[in-house]
């Protein structure tokens, strides 16, 4: 397992697999990986145009006609709900893999449409009612990988306090407690689903540093000019490929002998690159209390009924 890499995956033909987040970055890797290996792969995006180019790069590079766009906005939870509703549809109620890869990163004071903090709406309000959205179209043994970061170890998580009202806004913190509610949730998602007796797979992984658009991105919405370019320049010194950061996603969606509530990422230089492998999560992340008090609060924000069975 320790020199495991994308020629290991075995054939995935006949599989059908939905990535969040797909037209850049670790999830356009995915998706773009998995159609070479024979899935039928659906690509969520918010901006079609960019959706098209990715379409067809998959197409091209995953040789697959395959590939089809779910227009989504993680961050509007009608999106959320249209979006949950064309899978069903267009997979007949048959899903073998989700990979919540899709997120925001360090974003200035904002909310949602639906009234949240842009970040834990994105990174896992959104995630989490899709997945329970799609918990019908869930095939037996399906697996659900959500995509978190090296960053959860950070500022903890207060689940009475997910907006920031009581507290003055961070965005590294908010950051951070987003991508510990991803871990929380899967782990919860792994105890009510064996709980429930369905033969679901609840998995989490990281990238750990890896060259995507997301820190760019971020510094984009704080200024324009020559911060971006110098932001992008750092970013791939000091970082791994995206080829290489997506593999912990790809070992969770497609390697044999993974088990449900499992955490991968990088195994070199403290989970920052190299090869993908199991990893420990935080203490914080493996947190029953909370991680319940999430799930219901999660339940009442989103209006979605939480389904593991």
């Amino acid at each position: 397992m320790s020199r495991w890499c994308v020629a290991d995956i075995p054939d995935q033909t006949g599989r059908t697999v939905l990535v969040t987040g797909a037209t850049s970055g670790l999830g356009l890797c995915t998706a773009t990986v998995l159609a070479r290996k024979g899935a039928t792969v659906l690509m969520t995006c918010r901006d079609p145009k960019r959706g098209d180019a990715a379409r067809e790069r998959v197409r091209c590079e995953g040789d697959s006609v395959g590939a089809t766009l779910i227009q989504l906005d993680l961050a509007d939870l009608t999106s959320v709900r249209k979006a949950a509703n064309q899978v069903r549809e267009l997979t007949g109620d048959r899903l073998d893999v989700l990979v919540n890869n899709g997120g925001v990163m360090a974003t200035p004071a904002r909310f949602s449409v639906d009234g949240f903090e842009l970040q834990i709406a994105t990174n896992h309000l959104g995630h989490a009612a899709l997945t329970w959205l799609l918990a019908p179209a869930l095939t037996p043994g399906a697996r659900v990988i959500t995509v978190s970061s090296l960053a959860h170890y950070g500022g903890g998580l207060d689940v009475k306090d997910l907006n920031f009202d009581r507290r003055r806004y961070n965005p590294i913190t908010a950051y951070s407690a987003s991508k510990l509610a991803n871990l929380l949730f899967t782990f919860e998602l792994d105890r009510r689903a064996r709980a429930a007796g369905r033969n679901l797979l609840a998995l989490a992984a990281h990238p750990g540093l890896a060259d995507t658009d997301l820190v760019a991105n971020s510094a984009r919405m704080y200024s324009a000019g020559p911060l971006v370019p110098a932001v992008r320049w750092g970013t791939k010194l000091f970082t791994q490929r995206v080829t290489n950061g997506a593999l912990p996603q790809l070992y969770a969606a497609t390697a044999p002998h993974v088990h449900s509530g499992e955490y991968f990422g990088p195994t070199s230089l403290g989970q920052t690159r190299g090869a993908p492998g199991r990893v420990a999560p935080s203490a914080a992340a493996c947190n029953e209390h909370t991680a319940g008090l999430l799930w219901q609060r999660t339940a009442e924000l989103t209006g979605v009924t939480p389904d593991p069975a």
